[in-house]
């Protein structure tokens, strides 16, 4: 094969040794090691990089690794190999293998990432994958997968029993043991090359843990989850404060905040007694007769006011035969 240009066969020659195979369309692999800091742009204007690569390596591996563990731990529940594969496509394997097979020396960037390691060569490294499987198809992505990164730089074994999830082994000892376990943001900043930095600290029931920083919030999150793991091993002490923060959260939630409220009914809270409810009617139609000048009905003349009842007898008053018929006729005449 002859080369026109120097940087090109050691191109070339580089992704062979990284590959085990030469490319067939080297641009592919150049556009898989550019970064978007190198501020690169196409014939067409459009920036030039390896972001579009790096997503569709990154589906590429997903599917390549379930294939492997799949095949690999046979009879292996659904959990287990959910994990292992989650293990061997994080962040943090793919940075790993991506420094020990030279693939960030061969990253062009503007410089200012070098020490955004969590980045750049895991999305290198996923690009790359994304090359191959354009320029070669799947079969030799799964070869690359299999030749290069199991077969000499993984084991797959040790690394299924590794433990990587630090915060859901925090959280689930929290759970165990009915603990509160809260993960607090302490910082938010860019370091010297405007990478992104955060901050958390794991707080148990309340009791400080340890801190961690990374340049995401999960990755600092897992750094402050470790440190905690360890110290909670290594100190009786941290984990005594705990559970003695923990007795006085419950024995707070478990103090009466007030009396038993009484359940006997008390109907004089609500109901009027009976000479008030009276005594408003009577009022109110005593004013509407004043208004519209009427002289208030018999019932009322007498309201408020006291009389002798002495008078008065309940045995009938004997007329005669002459007061009876006064009476019709003045009945009659008032008819009329």
């Amino acid at each position: 094969m002859k080369l026109p240009f120097r940087k090109e066969k050691e191109l070339y020659l580089s992704l062979y040794r990284i590959m085990g195979f030469y490319p067939h369309d080297i641009n592919l692999y150049r556009q898989a090691l550019m970064h978007s800091s190198a501020a690169k742009r196409g014939d067409n204007g459009r920036p030039l990089n390896n972001e579009r690569l790096e997503f569709l390596g990154d589906a590429v591996l997903d599917a390549i690794a379930g294939d492997i563990v799949y095949r690999h731990f046979e009879g292996k529940r659904e959990g287990f190999l959910t994990t292992t594969r989650s293990k061997l496509v994080q962040r943090d394997t793919l940075n790993r293998l991506a420094d020990e097979m030279g693939i960030k020396q061969l990253v062009l960037s503007s410089g200012q990432n070098a020490s955004h390691n969590s980045y750049m060569g895991g999305n290198a490294f996923e690009a790359l994958v994304g090359a191959i499987y354009l320029d070669r198809g799947y079969n030799y992505c799964m070869r690359f997968m299999e030749k290069r990164i199991l077969a000499e730089l993984i084991d797959i074994d040790k690394l299924a029993k590794k433990e990587v999830n630090f915060k859901s082994k925090l959280i689930e000892w929290g759970q165990r043991n009915k603990v509160k376990v809260i993960f607090h943001q302490t910082k938010q900043d860019r370091d010297k090359d405007n990478n992104p930095v955060f901050g958390f600290q794991v707080k148990i029931e309340g009791v400080p843990g340890e801190r961690g920083e990374g340049y995401t919030k999960k990755e600092s999150q897992q750094m402050a989850a470790k440190q905690t793991l360890k110290r909670l091993r290594r100190e009786p002490q941290f984990i005594e404060a705990i559970f003695a923060a923990k007795s006085d959260r419950t024995k707070m939630e478990e103090e009466p905040i007030e009396a038993v409220p009484d359940t006997e009914e008390r109907k004089q809270d609500f109901i009027k007694a009976a000479e008030k409810r009276e005594e408003k009617p009577k009022k109110q139609k005593q004013k509407k007769q004043a208004a519209e000048g009427n002289k208030p009905a018999d019932d009322d003349i007498f309201a408020g006011k006291e009389f002798d009842l002495s008078g008065i007898t309940t045995k009938p008053q004997e007329k005669s035969r002459e007061d009876i018929i006064a009476e019709a006729e003045a009945a009659a005449f008032a008819a009329e």
